[in-house]
This record gives C-alpha cells, sequence and structure tokens, in this order.
C-alpha cells in the first residue's frame, strides 16, 4: 500500500493530489475507499475513462477499495464544456446509457473479496431531493466567487454562449456526490482526470464545511501523444469501449498502430505490464522497431481487458489472414467486416473480371497494370494467387456472404462487397 503513489507516478498516472503527505500517510495506514464517476452523457464509455477504470484497478489490487458511480443524476446534465451547451437528453435514454456503461465497467473491477468494488448510482440520492434540501444542506456551503473562478465556467462566461444555471451548477452536484459517499461508505478519496481538478476539489471542501473532516483529491494527466496531439481519436472519431461503436477488431488496430514514440508510455498507462516487463519491450523498440513486439503486446493486452480473450484471438486471427498467414474463410461474418471496413473497396458482382476489380479499388492503377501483376504472379483472391488474366468473381470466393479480399503483394489489401445479394 505504502507504494501506489510511486507506482502511478512512474506509470505516468499522477498530475494532482491534495495534500500528498497526508494522502500518502493515508493510503500506508489501511484501506482507503476512494471513488470515481462516470457520466452517462454517450452510450459507450471510450478509452480515456479507461484511463480512470485502471486507475481504479491499480489502487484496488494496492489493497484499497473502489466505488465506481455511474451517475443516472449528473448525466442527465453533463459535465459543462468549453464549447458550449450540452444537449439533454431524454431521462429514458439516460437510464439506458446508465445500464450498458455498468455492464462496460464490471469486469474491469474485482467485486469479490474483502476490499471489493461497489458499483452506485447517483439518481439514488438526488431524485428525491427537494430544491429546498439541496439549497439549504449543500448550496449553503458554495461561494459564488469559486464558483465563478472554475477554468470552464470564465471560459463560459467570457464566450458568446455563456453558460446555463444548470450546467453551472454541475459541480455542486459532484461535490455532493462524495460528500454523500463520504457519509454512506466513508470514501475519503475521489479521482479523475485533470480536467476535473476543480470538481474534484468541490467535493474536498464540501466535506471539510460540512463535516469538519478531510478528504482527498487525485488526478490523472491527459494523455497526450509524442507531438503533443490529443490521444483516443482516429479519422472516424472516438475510440469506445462498446464493441457496437468501435468492433474489437479496430480497436485492435487502433493500438496496434501506435507509433514507436508514444508505445511505451501507453504500455505503463494502459496495462498490468511490470516495470521489468514494460523496460523489456522499450529495449525492443529501441534495437528492433520493426518488429512491434512492444505494439502487439498493447494492443493484446487491452483488447483482453475490454473485450476478452475470445475477441482477442479473433483478432489476431483476422489481421494474420488478412496478410495471408491465415485462413479468410475461418473468420465469422462479423469480425471480417470489422477486418475490411477500413480497406478500400468497391461494390461488385458475381461474374465480373478480377482485373476490373482489382483496379476498382485501387489496389492496383489500372486494367492494364491488373494483367500485368496476374502474369506475374502478385495478385491474390482470398489469399488463393490469381493465374488468369481472364478469371472473374466466383459465388465460392464471396466469403460470408458479402466479402472477397483482394491483395497485391503482401500488404497491398483492397475488399469487393457484394452486398447486393449478387453473391447468390
Amino acid at each position: 500500500m505504502t507504494e501506489i503513489l510511486d507506482e502511478l507516478t512512474w506509470r505516468g498516472l499522477l498530475a494532482q493530489t491534495t495534500d500528498r503527505d497526508a494522502l500518502a500517510a493515508e493510503l500506508a495506514a489501511g484501506p482507503v475507499a476512494l471513488y470515481c464517476g462516470f457520466d452517462p452523457t454517450a452510450p459507450s464509455l471510450h478509452i480515456g475513462n479507461l484511463v480512470q477504470l485502471l486507475t481504479m484497478r491499480r489502487l484496488q489490487d494496492a489493497g484499497h477499495r473502489p466505488f465506481a458511480l455511474v451517475g443516472g443524476a449528473t448525466g442527465l446534465i453533463g459535465d459543462p464544456k468549453m464549447t458550449g451547451e450540452r444537449t439533454l437528453n431524454d431521462p429514458e435514454v439516460v437510464a439506458g446509457w446508465t445500464e450498458r456503461i455498468r455492464r462496460q465497467i464490471a469486469p474491469l473491477l474485482s467485486f469479490d473479496g474483502p476490499n471489493a468494488a461497489q458499483m452506485v448510482n447517483n439518481l439514488d440520492w438526488t431524485a428525491d431531493l427537494s430544491a429546498i434540501a439541496f439549497l439549504r444542506d449543500v448550496g449553503k456551503h458554495y461561494r459564488l466567487g469559486t464558483m465563478l473562478a472554475k477554468d470552464t465556467v470564465a471560459r463560459r462566461l467570457a464566450s458568446d454562449q455563456g453558460i446555463s444555471f444548470t450546467e453551472f451548477s454541475y459541480q455542486i452536484l459532484q461535490g455532493m456526490d462524495f460528500l454523500e459517499l463520504f457519509r454512506r461508505y466513508g470514501v475519503r478519496l475521489q479521482t479523475g482526470g485533470s480536467d476535473q481538478w476543480g470538481n474534484l476539489l468541490s467535493g474536498v471542501e464540501l466535506i471539510r464545511k460540512a463535516s469538519g473532516e478531510s478528504a482527498h483529491a487525485l488526478t490523472t494527466p491527459l494523455i497526450t501523444k509524442a507531438d503533443g496531439t490529443k490521444f483516443g481519436k482516429t479519422e472516424t472519431g472516438t475510440v469506445w469501449l462498446d464493441p457496437e461503436l468501435t468492433s474489437p477488431y479496430a480497436f485492435y488496430q487502433f493500438w496496434l498502430n501506435a507509433e514507436d514514440e508514444d508505445v511505451v508510455g501507453l504500455l505503463k498507462v494502459f496495462t498490468f505490464r511490470t516495470r521489468e516487463q514494460v523496460e523489456a519491450l522499450a529495449e525492443e523498440v529501441a534495437t528492433r522497431p520493426q518488429a512491434r513486439a512492444a505494439q502487439r503486446a498493447l494492443a493484446q493486452d487491452v483488447t483482453r481487458l475490454v473485450h476478452g480473450d475470445q475477441a482477442v484471438d479473433q483478432v489476431v486471427a483476422a489481421s494474420q489472414a488478412l496478410f495471408g498467414r491465415g485462413s479468410l474463410s475461418d473468420l465469422d461474418a462479423a469480425t471480417l467486416t470489422a477486418a475490411v471496413a477500413e480497406l478500400p473497396s468497391t461494390v461488385g458482382r458475381v461474374g465480373d473480371r478480377l482485373v476490373d476489380l482489382f483496379a476498382a479499388t485501387g489496389v492496383v492503377a489500372s486494367k492494364g497494370a491488373a494483367r500485368r501483376a496476374v502474369t506475374e504472379g502478385g495478385l491474390s483472391v482470398n489469399n488463393e494467387r490469381v493465374t488468369d488474366v481472364d478469371a472473374v468473381l466466383g459465388a465460392d470466393q464471396v466469403l460470408g456472404g458479402r466479402w472477397t479480399v483482394l491483395r497485391r503483394g503482401k500488404r497491398t489489401l483492397g475488399a469487393v462487397d457484394s452486398l447486393d445479394g449478387s453473391a447468390g
């Protein structure tokens, strides 16, 4: 327990804390109850939220007890953004998202043993709270000057959009959550991202004013790439934990494509590899970067954490099959669809000339180039070499009733989509 802050520091997971010495003393003295909140303002958590969940798990593994708060109440409002007011979602939508997020959190914490995690919902203590009780019991502890000085609030006040009283009050609701968990379960530490520092301090201060007791806050830094840009976005958008929004294959590929200068830091943040294991992989990056051992370790570990062993087996098999090191016909339809989703593609029909399809996908520059590549033995369909320049797409070459994978050489890929039913 005494080394957890040092561990978080080594992993690059410690941005700010309240009195560090006092926090270290409490962590060393015995199990500390802690919490982190997740608002259902979208149907899924994303990999930024994963940083918080894994930080909670590290604290749990060090002997402390985590409470995962899914904000069924605060999700009805949403934490103020820098850019303008959020759209308020219907309560039924938020309730559905709350349940989806609960299911995403469940596999990432341990709910057994002496320091078993617990899931809580702040709607339980706010749904029946009257406005008068809220103002008298909670609001009286807040000073307007302090609230106005919060960075997001100050920026929004200075903008053309301004800020509504609803979003302005969010910091009070989050502070009330900390106080309620402190009273109910003895929670003394709240964790979150560095952009939440002001809201975390709101709860610490509320506990001090309402009870005379001390509490703590700890934040993790914003995860960025080596070039300083924000981490967690792709050309197609946010990397979600929900497999319906980001397929396990796309999720795996996101991590596999990490740059050499980023991958060691990502291993520290997103995996449970030991210091010795991370240092060994860092040496691999330095001496044999072409092997991409660190990227494969990262992709497998994080995909396994979020989606499970079976998903890892499927996406590894798909990755290998795409490049000729396995059978594409062995892949299930969903994995195959995810695997070809970002390949250049064209719509095709059974009976279409293969050289025309190769040209249409851009795998080769032209039909003439495709014919030359066939004679040179450089084109394959579903990993089977094409030997006839007049060959046509056969029904048996349409996998899963939809896809045909085209390849030139070792790494240039395209796909034919026969979803219109022409595959028969």
